[in-house]
């Protein structure tokens, strides 16, 4: 459960897809959760992640679920994972492209226009799931490739922070606690590996 926080508490937006929902293990497990509580461990009040994500989300669909939102507000933080639903459904790398800048370019509004209260992460390789033991693992690493260069790309021009979690995602196969009940989906211990990642940056942001 978790511990409540002052109402002057720092607000945080978590867009994205099945990862950021954390398709297949407990709420208070997902990525958005366990950084908050990590950030409350170093005396940063931070709010309850707001989520807006589900699983099965491209980039299309999230664009059409913020757009179902309305008025967005403003929030302290933004964190950004899309795009491996994209790649599973055979969208093209240009259109990702476009839909992903639109996106950012959101993302940054809603950080009261400041980059780098924006976090992106990389899509994580699903080829080393136990789901994707009969598909062709080199060619789904490559396509994931190619859509994380577009997300670099983009979040650089962007000024945005980059985090590339998707080396931490291509080993899992040798542990299988890396991995959900699904065989699919990240476990609880793969989501804390991208916090301890991603922390020190942002806990630099708020400490000052």
């Amino acid at each position: 459960m978790s511990t409540p926080v002052p109402a002057n508490s720092l607000s945080y937006l978590a867009l994205g897809d099945s990862y950021t929902i954390g398709q297949s293990v407990d709420e208070t497990l997902r990525w958005p959760v366990q950084l908050v509580a990590a950030m409350r461990e170093q005396g940063i009040r931070l709010a309850d992640p707001v989520i807006i994500a589900r699983t099965g989300w491209t980039t299309e669909d999230l664009l059409r679920g913020i757009g179902a939102k309305g008025d967005l507000g403003t929030y302290d933080l933004v964190s950004l994972l899309i795009g491996v639903n994209d790649q599973f459904q055979g969208l093209s790398v240009d259109g990702y492209r476009q839909r992903f800048r639109e996106l950012l370019q959101i993302s940054i509004e809603v950080a009261e226009g400041k980059p780098e209260h924006v976090i992106v992460l990389s899509i994580p390789d699903w080829s080393y799931t136990p789901y994707a033991e009969t598909i062709e693992r080199p060619d789904i690493s490559a396509e994931i490739d190619a859509f994380n260069a577009v997300a670099r790309e983009e979040s650089e021009l962007a000024e945005v922070y980059y985090f590339d979690i998707t080396p931490l995602t291509r080993p899992a196969a040798y542990d299988q606690d890396l991995f959900a009940v699904d065989g699919l989906h990240p476990s609880a211990k793969m989501y804390t590996l991208w916090v301890e990642m991603i922390l020190p940056k942002v806990n630099d942001l708020f400490s000052g």
